[in-house]
């Protein structure tokens, strides 16, 4: 699972990083499952958490930041540029406003993603976190989303939480230029879109059933 190192919400003076939930409830629909789970950044050490996103009601987030040994990874995470992709069947990029900053050209999230899945292994992307999609090439040149159906934080969804005009681009806009079927549902509606071993989800409402689906298919693809 990759977070974002990206803290600044733009020009503004407001914070923002990797949005809480979709961490804790894709991690825990994985690990649950007794599928081994790590956690890495983009740049490494403290991956910064959306202050918008504590939401101390939700057990999984409480569950998570009362481990102690999970919340001193967010302390200090390894850098995705640590990890050897020949040692993973499955990548998932969490989303977060942070994302969308340091996400799309990033040169590890696009080698180690199309490593993963050119070895047979699954792409997966929460809410902003498809950002990471945009620019992955696969050795034929073609980019891993051209042709496929995804889904992503939509910009009805962006409107409605007034960041249109601070966010550096469009994600629904840049995700459909860039060749992808964009498959949208009313705003806050859970929805996971898999296309082959491309597995991604619109928004937190969706971040569990990312990790049921990506749990589902390492199943299907390991029986």
């Amino acid at each position: 699972m990759v977070l974002t190192s990206h803290s600044q919400m733009g020009e503004t003076e407001e914070k923002t990083g990797f949005w809480l939930s979709e961490l804790t409830h894709p991690y825990y629909a994985i690990a649950d499952r007794g599928i081994q789970t790590d956690i890495v950044s983009i740049q490494g050490g403290e991956a910064p958490v959306d202050p918008r996103s504590w939401d101390e009601e939700d057990k999984l987030n409480v569950r998570f930041m009362s481990t102690p040994e999970l919340t001193l990874l967010l302390k200090n995470s390894p850098s995705l540029d640590d990890i050897d992709p020949s040692d993973y069947q499955a990548i998932v990029f969490a989303g977060g406003h942070g994302t969308m900053w340091d996400f799309p050209d990033d040169p590890d999230v696009q080698d180690k993603a199309a490593t993963i899945y050119e070895q047979g292994g699954i792409v997966a992307a929460i809410c902003h976190g498809p950002a990471a999609l945009l620019n992955i090439k696969l050795s034929d040149d073609t980019l891993l989303i051209d042709g496929k159906q995804v889904t992503a934080f939509s910009n009805a969804e962006e409107e409605a939480v007034q960041l249109t005009e601070v966010v550096p681009f469009s994600l629904q806009d840049e995700l459909i230029i860039n060749g992808a079927k964009y498959i949208e549902q009313p705003p806050w509606s859970a929805n996971v879109v898999t296309d082959g071993r491309l597995i991604t989800g619109q928004n937190p409402q969706s971040a569990a059933g990312v990790g049921n689906a990506i749990c589902d298919l390492l199943q299907e693809l390991t029986s």
